[in-house]
């Protein structure tokens, strides 16, 4: 986790897709080498945050769905 990015918990999906969208710009924006890696090691922190999210959202759904159409097709 860079150190410049703070309590992720506290932030919704979309303002973390909106932090991701601005740092793909500025990183785009400079030439510095030393900035574009600090830049891609922050995008590196929201994107794995929003990706474990997204899991945990699809796990959900999976466990909740509707298991009985599993049983319509018999494979043997």
């Amino acid at each position: 986790m860079h150190p410049l990015v703070t309590d992720l918990i506290n932030l919704k999906n979309v303002d973390i897709e909106s932090k991701i969208n601005d740092l793909t710009k500025k990183y785009f924006m400079t030439s510095n080498p030393g900035i574009q890696a600090q830049i891609s090691s922050m995008l590196d922190t929201y994107k794995e945050e929003l990706a474990t999210r997204q899991h945990a959202e699809w796990e959900k759904v999976m466990e909740s769905r509707n298991k009985g159409l599993d049983k319509l097709i018999n494979v043997s």
